[in-house]
């Protein structure tokens, strides 16, 4: 009797999860199943699958299973229960039907006396393992590109995603979908829209899979956002940063008036309270402020700068850089 590794089945480690165990099965018993699979070992892979998760899903089963593996198989990878061996945890109750046991090996019988010893979880009428079980379909993954502006506001999109699904001959066939999707007010790049039921169809009468759409913003020739803040630079001119002014700046969607202070600075940042991304906790807008020179002086600018330049002669800009 060949020896039975139900970790390299499932594709899993010695130390994997229950989550990761059953994460692996499900990928693999959709990829394998006979009734869309193309595979030609196909049914013998899937019963495999389905042995390999009744152990390794139950964890008095997988305890015993993994005393076994330290017991090892012999060097021509045959492998014989250790003298007296009697599972502790095998099936207990009625209902274990011929049916049933021909979805397990010879292994997983001499281990855990499924033939002798009742029902399988799976299900005990006549139809076996592989009809009676119904899979949830697979969830999708798509991603929408949105400008800010329609995060912001909230809009309405269409989207256009692949599902995998049998067709009447049991093939495994891509179908194109596109779904008018809302966008929430103040969506977020990075955050998901799940719309439930709009995934993979299931199988067997299982129930479908989800669609899961990420948001991405377009780029923006003004704006960035970090988190819900609202990033925007806005250039003054160098007698409104000495002197203080009053200058218009745009919000996403309106303009607004902010007061520039008394001798800023590039880079002085001015926070607009709840002008960034809407929410339960609205973000603020972060004006930075960037002092521009024009690009060329009159003469008369130029005998103004002479005159500062020595009313100022004292002010060092590099001084903290000791040269």
């Amino acid at each position: 009797m060949d020896f039975k590794d139900y970790y390299a089945v499932l594709g899993v480690s010695e130390s994997a999860s229950p989550e990761e165990i059953k994460k692996a099965y499900r990928k693999l018993a959709r990829k394998y199943h006979p009734d869309v699979s193309k595979e030609k070992d196909a049914d013998t892979r899937f019963k495999d699958l389905g042995e390999a998760y009744e152990v390794l899903k139950d964890p008095e089963k997988r305890a015993e299973y993994d005393q076994l593996r330290k017991y090892g198989a012999r060097a021509d990878g045959s492998f014989e229960p250790p003298p007296g061996w009697q599972s502790a945890s095998g099936f207990g109750g009625g209902g274990y039907t011929e049916a049933d046991a021909r979805q397990f090996s010879d292994f997983f019988e001499e281990i855990f006396g499924g033939r002798r010893r009742g029902g399988f979880s799976g299900g005990s009428d006549s139809g076996g393992f592989r009809q009676n079980m119904k899979m949830r379909g697979e969830d999708v993954h798509a991603r929408i590109a949105l400008f800010l502006e329609e995060a912001f506001h909230g809009c309405d999109k269409q989207v256009s995603f692949t599902v995998h699904e049998a067709d009447p001959h049991g093939r495994v066939i891509p179908r194109q979908k596109t779904l008018k999707v809302k966008i929430p007010a103040g969506m977020r790049e990075g955050q998901h829209i799940r719309l439930k039921g709009q995934g993979a169809p299931g199988i067997g009468g299982g129930e479908p899979g989800d669609l899961f759409i990420e948001v991405e913003f377009a780029p923006h020739p003004h704006f960035t956002i970090e988190g819900r803040d609202v990033m925007v630079t806005v250039p003054v001119a160098p007698w409104e940063a000495a002197l203080g002014a009053t200058v218009t700046v745009p919000t996403v969607g309106s303009k607004v008036n902010v007061k520039v202070p008394k001798g800023s600075t590039s880079g002085r940042k001015l926070r607009l309270k709840g002008k960034g991304f809407p929410g339960k906790h609205p973000g603020d807008q972060i004006v930075v402020l960037q002092v521009a020179m024009p690009e060329k002086h009159s003469p008369e600018a130029e005998k103004l700068y002479a005159q500062l330049a020595e009313a100022e002669k004292n002010f060092n800009p590099r001084s903290k850089l000791h040269v």
